[in-house]
């Protein structure tokens, strides 16, 4: 596999659907109301229902596992912080861009940021990736 330079970057953008908050509810059994129901997120302060968190950092693992850096890589530590709610049919981008790169070993650590389609910053964070060479394909 090849190492990324410092400053490589590489995004992805979804548009989070019902179907995408009920899969997810559906695999994680996370079933909180505040994913399905508009009046009681309401009563907690948003503006209705809102997709799980995971959901917004899924597609990080995404551009992780499929663009930067790609086949191969593994998460050894995520930090996400979530700084605004996304709702169904939000359309949301993330993007990923490579920070440091250990000289000793293959691990390298991305600065990441997702953002809604008004330019609203939802979330934010940093991976550290163990790089992995998935040989010929």
């Amino acid at each position: 596999m090849r190492v990324p330079a410092v400053g490589t970057t590489a995004s992805r953008a979804m548009t989070v659907t019902e179907e995408t908050i009920e899969a997810f509810a559906a695999l994680s059994g996370d079933r909180n109301p505040v994913h399905f129901d508009d009046g009681f997120a309401r009563r907690i302060g948003f503006d209705g229902r809102i997709a799980h968190g995971a959901v917004t950092a899924s597609l990080l693992s995404a551009i992780l596992g499929m663009d930067l850096p790609g086949a191969g890589s593994v998460f050894l530590e995520q930090r996400v912080r979530f700084l605004a709610p996304v709702r169904p049919g939000d359309r949301i981008t993330g993007l990923l861009e490579v920070l440091r790169v250990r000289p000793d070993k293959p691990i390298i650590t991305l600065a990441a940021t997702v953002t809604r389609e008004d330019g609203t910053r939802v979330a934010e964070g940093e991976l550290v990736v163990l790089l992995r060479d998935p040989g010929p394909t």
